[in-house]
């Protein structure tokens, strides 16, 4: 195990040939549990690698995390930067940082939750890539990662740690699961098992096949922006919202989705379930914004069937 210049970046070799993988967390400094299972990976990936290597950063943007925020100290999301500037703010200098890293991977997984702000039904996601061949790694790996549903969305978006992949054509997945600011173990050991699922999947470690797939749903969005999680369900007023439905849960068009209530002008304001289909993710954090993202719905029926989105 080595120590790769920045304190909490570690290098594990197995002294054979294979995959080099990039494993990360910490974009985003209020999502928790994908830090932590970076970190119990450390043990495990180091007594069980046979072949290749795995890099694996908890903390991404030290400052995000230091701040206990989406964003650095500068006011940056990482997530919208990428690659950065090596001689720029710190999430800049962040960002490329872990651009570097992925250029040079040959897998990579980024592990995310909804932040203070969300709480996301689990999903292993992917930007669909013009290559048939990088695409076909990507949703093996999602497979191997083994969440309810796999998400793969247009490819189009800039600034992304997932961007800097698909342009040096890296295979890579992204995960998110939970949200909120209270840590859940549940959460930190799925993370670390489908990590070592996918490294398992690729022949450098070795462990017993999964008994069952957790697979209910997976979807392929070529619609334009399906993936910005931030623009969906926007509320229509200011106040304190109050959720009527759990991630996962089936919504149908015309439902409650919850109230946003202001206390200040005794304004109650009911939001509506524009489409049918399952609870994608639910805000977490009470008080919104007007034009605020409450939630966002995936087109999903119960019978969990693949649903393509065609161009």
């Amino acid at each position: 195990m080595e120590n790769k210049g920045h304190k909490q970046i570690l290098f594990i070799d197995s002294g054979q040939p294979g995959p080099r993988v990039l494993i990360s967390a910490g974009v985003h400094g209020d999502e928790y549990e994908p830090m932590l299972a970076v970190m119990e990976l450390v043990a495990e990936v180091s007594s069980l690698l046979r072949s290749g290597s795995v890099t694996l950063i908890p903390v991404v943007n030290v400052t995000a995390y230091e701040t206990n925020s989406r964003y650095g100290v500068d006011g940056l999301d990482l997530a919208r930067i990428c690659p950065g500037r090596a001689d720029g703010s710190s999430s800049e200098t962040a960002a490329a940082m872990i651009s570097s890293y992925i250029e040079k991977a040959d897998y990579y997984i980024d592990m995310h939750t909804g932040g203070r702000l969300f709480n996301i039904y689990p999903l292993a996601g992917y930007m669909l890539h013009p290559l048939a061949a990088v695409l076909k790694k990507q949703q093996n790996m999602a497979k191997a990662f083994n969440l309810p549903l796999i998400w793969g969305t247009e490819g189009s978006p800039g600034g992304r740690t997932l961007s800097i992949a698909r342009d040096a054509n890296v295979p890579a997945i992204y995960v998110e699961y939970g949200g909120g600011n209270a840590v859940k173990k549940e959460i930190v050991a799925l993370l670390k098992e489908g990590c070592l699922n996918v490294l398992n999947t690729l022949s450098m470690i070795s462990l017993k096949a999964l008994s069952s797939s957790c697979l209910k749903y997976w979807v392929e969005d070529y619609t334009p922006g399906g993936g910005y999680l931030q623009g969906k369900l926007p509320s229509a007023a200011t106040g304190i919202f109050i959720a009527a439905v759990v991630p996962g849960a089936s919504v149908k068009k015309g439902q409650l989705w919850g109230v946003v209530v202001n206390p200040v002008t005794h304004q109650r304001t009911e939001i509506i379930a524009g489409e049918a289909g399952m609870a994608l993710f639910v805000r977490d954090a009470a008080y919104v914004k007007e034009g605020e993202a409450l939630g966002g719905i995936l087109p999903v029926s119960a019978s969990g069937k693949l649903i393509i989105h065609e161009k």
